[in-house]
């Protein structure tokens, strides 16, 4: 989308992401285009929770996400590996406690 009044440059893409009234995590709903914060919320509500979906919106800026590559997966991860004593394996948990 480019912005008329700007001279034609385009607007970033923002990442939106929703916490919905019975969740406790919010969940990356899709992306869209906006020349700031303030219009790239707007613009999420009015995209996303037009069927009042959520209770909180994050906008986080594409271009300021760092995501790790799938390909390095192994290298990365590899490290937690040894170390087995953060599983819950080797603790008993009494019956009364719920979700873990």
């Amino acid at each position: 989308m480019s912005d008329a009044a700007g001279g034609g440059q385009d607007w970033p893409l923002w990442e939106v992401f929703i916490r919905s009234k019975g969740g406790m995590a919010h969940r990356h709903v899709g992306s869209v285009h906006a020349p700031d914060p303030k219009l790239a919320l707007a613009h999420a509500r009015d995209t996303y929770t037009r069927r009042q979906e959520g209770v909180s919106l994050w906008i986080v800026k594409s271009d300021q996400i760092i995501a790790s590559d799938p390909a390095d997966s192994g290298p990365l991860f590899e490290p937690a590996e040894d170390k087995v004593y953060r599983h819950p394996t080797f603790y008993d948990i009494p019956d009364v406690v719920k979700h873990i």
